[in-house]
């Protein structure tokens, strides 16, 4: 099995910064900001930093009070916020709030930050830059915790130029680190439409691994390794964030409240909450299937839990007894977890029975432009008028299927659209639908575009509400067996010869083994950036695509992870002016 990116990160971590600045017996604090405190909860618990002698964790921000015996740990963001915050601390030899600092940045400091803290150079005993400035959010998903990113990258207002330039640079140091944490060097190739947001990103990565290889601890050029990044704008699946998927993490995500991972729910009449991790195994073994399997699944595990306790109950002998008392703690952290699933499946549940199970059927159709038994649809409006028309579907849902009956028409007419918002009267709302010609997906288009050919996956195993497949899919296999359109997706630097086509063996030669195939058994990696969010059934697609083609591991990231309602607030925020756009953090 192949390491987490969870893992990868803990191990570099605990390389660059922990074994560097350790010494046998002397506890340490530990500062972080608001970047660092995410970074490390995704891949380490309290007990791991305990083990690497932090006594206790501060929030950079916070005031707080001296300790001058010990000395401080600085785990931050090369930002001026985090940057003052550590010049506060030793303001002068008689106010300094430690006895010494260790500092560990993120990522690449800028002189202008760096010469700051050289005031304050006899008390620093390190400095370095460690090169991690994602967040590991799955074992096969990192996200670079941007989510304005999406209003910069698509906002139409030209005053948000300068904006978006620095926020590219940024995304492409964090998309940096993302390979170096990998230790790889791909090669760059970008989607050349909708926009050209993917090229631009792309041509920033490339020349920064150009330098970050260049400027390698062991001073060696790195050449390209077998490896692929692919950088893609959002506007190039737009059906997969609207539609209503049936996979259990998806969906929960999609109809539930949850936030930061945290699911709260009642049992016995108590208020819980829980959250929803790769610690939990139950949760990885059932997160991506399909809703009605999990059903079936959770009351089995259920049984099997029982019935090992019941055979064990029956002998009254002392260490059959033992052996139970061991199991206990055991038995009752897989009870609570099935009675979290359980809960959870039936929240989902009652939420598809209520309205969504007869969406569920419009949506397919018209994402997929025929029905189930795989009649084509005629007339795309009679699949949608129905849902408009019934009463019981709450606006969020009308405007979903109203975008999936324009993506499934390629774009309608002004008079069209107007008529359509009009009668469901979500005029307020309306931006929702309009501002999607800014991701370049044509709503009320000037020209025809042709749609992106698919898959014919007719033969795939599928439930009735969700035939369709996410694009990505499509992509991450063409990717894979090296079939991607070096039209549709050029390349940003010289292609790895593992990847262009050839596999660099003449025809003439009868190919030994194939070059490709023998290569990527070493475990080569297709690493994957949307910008401007990802879906949970898109973050799906990695770990099945990557089960199904065991030489190749398929790493997805990219500013944020997305629901539909989020989504759908974002985008009806794209033409506001910038200081109307309230989440855009505080510079």
């Amino acid at each position: 099995s192949r390491p987490k990116l969870t893992q990868v990160l803990w191990k570099k971590i605990k390389a660059t910064v922990f074994d560097d600045c350790r010494k046998e017996g002397e506890w340490k604090i530990m500062l972080l900001d608001e970047f660092t405190t995410k970074l490390l909860a995704s891949c380490c618990k309290m007990t791991d930093l305990l083990e690497e002698g932090i006594t206790v964790i501060e929030n950079i921000y916070k005031n707080r009070e001296p300790v001058r015996q010990m000395k401080a740990l600085y785990f931050i963001s090369p930002t001026s916020k985090s940057i003052d915050c550590f010049l506060r601390d030793f303001a002068s030899k008689s106010e300094n709030k430690y006895k010494a600092a260790y500092i560990y940045f993120t990522d690449f400091c800028p002189d202008s930050l760096f010469n700051k803290i050289k005031a304050c150079s006899k008390s620093i005993r390190r400095c370095k830059e460690i090169n991690i400035s994602f967040i590991p959010h799955e074992s096969q998903v990192y996200t670079l915790d941007v989510p304005d990113a999406f209003y910069y990258c698509y906002s139409p207002d030209p005053s948000n130029a300068s904006g978006k330039d620095a926020i590219m640079e940024a995304m492409a140091e964090q998309i940096v680190t993302v390979c170096a944490a990998l230790d790889e060097n791909p090669g760059v190739r970008y989607k050349s439409t909708p926009l050209d947001n993917a090229s631009k990103l792309a041509q920033l990565v490339e020349k920064k691994l150009e330098d970050y290889y260049k400027l390698d601890e062991k001073s060696l050029i790195k050449g390209k390794t077998h490896s692929q990044l692919l950088i893609i704008d959002r506007g190039f699946d737009p059906v997969s964030t609207v539609l209503h998927e049936l996979t259990f993490q998806a969906m929960a995500y999609d109809l539930l409240p949850i936030e930061n991972d945290t699911y709260k729910y009642k049992t016995d009449g108590k208020e819980k909450e829980a959250i929803l991790e790769e610690e939990d195994d139950l949760w990885v073994r059932i997160r991506h299937r399909h809703i009605a399997v999990v059903l079936e699944e959770i009351p089995k595990l259920m049984k099997e839990i029982s019935s090992t306790k019941k055979a064990t109950e029956g002998k009254a002998s002392l260490s059959a007894l033992t052996q139970l008392m061991k199991k206990m703690p055991h038995f009752r952290k897989q009870i609570t977890k099935q009675v979290v699933h359980l809960n959870l499946a039936e929240d989902c549940m009652s939420k598809f029975k209520l309205n969504i199970e007869k969406l569920c059927k419009t949506e397919q159709d018209l994402a997929l432009g025929t029905d189930a038994e795989g009649q084509k649809v005629k007339d795309a409006m009679l699949v949608l008028l129905p849902v408009l028309l019934n009463k019981n579907h709450d606006n969020c849902d009308k405007i979903r299927a109203i975008l999936l009956y324009i993506f499934s028409i390629n774009g309608t007419t002004e008079e069209n659209l107007d008529r359509l918002i009009q009668n469901v009267k979500i005029e307020d709302d309306s931006d929702m639908i309009r501002n999607w010609c800014y991701l370049g997906v044509p709503i009320v288009p000037q020209s025809s575009q042709a749609k992106p050919l698919r898959k014919d996956r007719s033969a795939e195993e599928t439930f009735q509400l969700s035939r369709w497949t996410p694009f990505i899919k499509d992509i991450m296999e063409d990717a894979i067996d090296n079939r991607l359109d070096s039209k549709e997706w050029p390349y940003c630097s010289q292609c790895p010869a593992v990847w262009n086509g050839s596999g660099a063996v003449s025809a003439r030669q009868k190919p030994r083994t194939n070059y490709l195939d023998l290569d990527r058994k070493n475990g080569s990696k297709l690493i994957i950036f949307v910008i401007g969010g990802i879906t949970y059934s898109e973050m799906r697609c990695a770990y099945e695509v990557s089960q199904a083609h065991k030489s190749c591991e398929v790493i997805i990231g990219s500013t944020h992870i997305l629901t539909p309602r989020k989504l759908l607030d974002d985008i009806k925020m794209l033409n506001k002016s910038k200081d109307k756009v309230s989440f855009l953090k505080d510079e």
